[in-house]
């Protein structure tokens, strides 16, 4: 995680004595969910101050937008800027427990042969470990293929049927182009069978759509549409929604909390299931490695609950990136020790798909 232009400016605003006072009060905040106050600090911090000036300082940080105040006389909490700064600039991440490693690394020995369950499983395990809500973006089918085949249900309905060089079958209902005909739908799957050659769905689109490009005259105009979107579907957001695997809710609808604080968590979980921008999601891991960290507003699927997004990429043995692993929870997260553990059920996460192909 870099630091941002503006925490870096902040930063420079702030003397050794603020940035400790700042350090202290989202340490003591992430730690006990209360405000904290400049007579607390006073028994904690490495040079001996009085509460007054402790005071002062907080007010300056304060006016830098890193802290606030919720009450009045009360202790003070980071703002989300506050929060950022001090995930970019001041986090120590803590070594992945040996306990949380352990129960991740359980769900390798799993019986379950099926890759949606596997990472059902891990969803479920890193839910359990870190007390949130886990979120697994499962990959693409990316095998070879072996036959592809239209089929015609009705004027406006139609079938697009795949068959994989591992076996594995899909198939995915779309509206044709009007004036389709059963004799364009097989034109077209004859003219995409005799590319396919050993390839995947991805490298067959971008392969048509040269093709396509380089002898538009030679192909019957709705037959082309057709392959186009026969083929799209499968990058739509119908798959992507389908691809989205969710863990853990009732972790964050804990009995105790506000009742605006439950309703902001139930307007995130009611989003997920209709599935709304989790194409948002998908575009989180592929903007580079590693983990990135989200606050708040900063994510539009999370702007309406003051939630924290962290989420790790995956990679396949061509080190291209094909799904993610992520943790919702409160912005008060315990984020020295909730990112190497995303950081590391990504890494297992890849592990466990690559051996899968090479079985």
């Amino acid at each position: 995680m870099r630091t941002t232009p503006d925490a870096q400016h902040l930063l420079e605003e702030m003397n050794t004595r603020s940035r400790e006072v700042f350090r202290r009060v989202v340490e003591g905040y992430l730690h006990s969910g209360h405000p904290v106050g400049s007579r607390t600090l006073t028994r904690d911090m490495s040079e001996k101050v009085s509460a007054a000036t402790i005071r002062n300082v907080m007010q300056d940080l304060e006016y830098l937008g890193l802290l606030d105040s919720p009450h009045i006389s009360a202790g003070r909490i980071p703002t989300n800027l506050g929060l950022r700064l001090f995930v970019d600039s001041l986090l120590e991440v803590s070594p992945l427990d040996q306990h949380d490693r352990e129960k991740l690394d359980s769900t390798l020995g799993s019986n379950e042969r099926d890759v949606a369950g596997l990472l059902e499983q891990v969803g479920g395990a890193l839910s359990g470990i870190t007390q949130g809500a886990s979120l697994v973006l499962s990959p693409k089918h990316e095998a070879a293929i072996r036959h592809i085949e239209f089929v015609s249900l009705g004027p406006d309905r139609a079938l697009v049927v795949l068959v994989f060089a591992d076996g594995h079958v899909e198939n995915r209902l779309f509206t044709p182009p009007k004036g389709m005909t059963p004799s364009a739908m097989r034109e077209a799957a004859n003219y995409l069978n005799s590319m396919i050659d050993g390839a995947t769905v991805s490298s067959l689109l971008e392969r048509f759509r040269s093709e396509i490009a380089r002898n538009r005259r030679e192909i019957d105009a709705l037959a082309a549409t057709l392959v186009e979107q026969g083929l799209a579907v499968w990058e739509s957001e119908g798959e992507l929604q389908e691809r989205l695997i969710v863990r853990g809710r009732a972790n964050l609808l804990d009995e105790g909390a506000p009742a605006e604080d439950i309703e902001r968590i139930r307007t995130l979980f009611d989003d997920l299931e209709r599935k709304r921008d989790i194409t948002e999601f998908l575009e989180l891991t592929e903007q580079g490695e590693g983990v990135r960290i989200f606050i708040g507003a900063e994510n539009r699927l999370f702007s309406l609950t003051g939630s924290t997004l962290v989420v790790s990429p995956y990679m396949n043995a061509e080190r291209k990136i094909i799904g993610a692993v992520g943790v919702i929870g409160p912005t008060r997260l315990n984020y020295g020790r909730i990112v190497p553990i995303v950081d590391y059920t990504a890494q297992l996460v890849g592990r466990m798909l690559t051996n899968r192909r090479t079985e």
